[in-house]
């Protein structure tokens, strides 16, 4: 095999390929919109694994009987949950390489999520710029904005982080 490998893959040898994680600094431009895909349906278990992980055992969470007394009328997925499962989804592209996460700011949660709802995720390069206290990294800033499966906005913040100047240096360095 000696043609070019497909997008998203870089060449390892003869006949093997290995996919990229993590788009690379100049790929990362300001403007640049990620839209990410697969969406994500929050599961139960999600929702309680996110509870007893944090120590968050509020009701509204965790005991249906009492949500279904609130203005709910069922169970809310924690904030929490809810930013760590769209953070996530963002990973494959925009952060696969992250060196350091520097700063989550702006975080607006916007709209209720309940167990059962699918969650979407877009990113917005905001700015980039080369480190000034470490050379061989750059500072990436996004805006990421999650959304329902009725399109209605659930969530946005904006997160900085280090990304490696030189991706493929780094894929080589750690055999990723």
């Amino acid at each position: 095999m000696t043609s070019d490998p497909p997008h998203g893959y870089r060449r390892i040898g003869t006949d093997r390929i290995r996919e990229n994680v993590g788009l690379s600094y100049p790929e990362l431009a300001p403007g640049l919109v990620i839209e990410h895909r697969p969406g994500r349906t929050v599961t139960e278990l999600d929702s309680l694994l996110g509870a007893a992980l944090s120590g968050n055992v509020a009701p509204l969470h965790t005991d249906a009987h009492y949500s279904s007394q609130t203005r709910w009328g069922r169970l809310l997925v924690c904030s929490g949950v809810t930013l760590n499962l769209v953070a996530g989804m963002t990973v494959r592209s925009v952060s696969g390489l992250t060196i350091a996460n520097l700063a989550v700011d702006q975080v607006h949660f916007t709209a209720p999520v309940h167990i059962g709802d699918t969650l979407y995720a877009e990113t917005q390069i905001l700015a980039r710029r080369a480190s000034e206290s470490r050379p061989d990294t750059g500072v990436i800033t996004c805006r990421t904005t999650a959304h329902n499966q009725v399109d209605t906005s659930v969530l946005a913040f904006d997160r900085t982080f280090l990304v490696p100047l030189d991706a493929d240096a780094a894929r080589d360095a750690t055999h990723y």
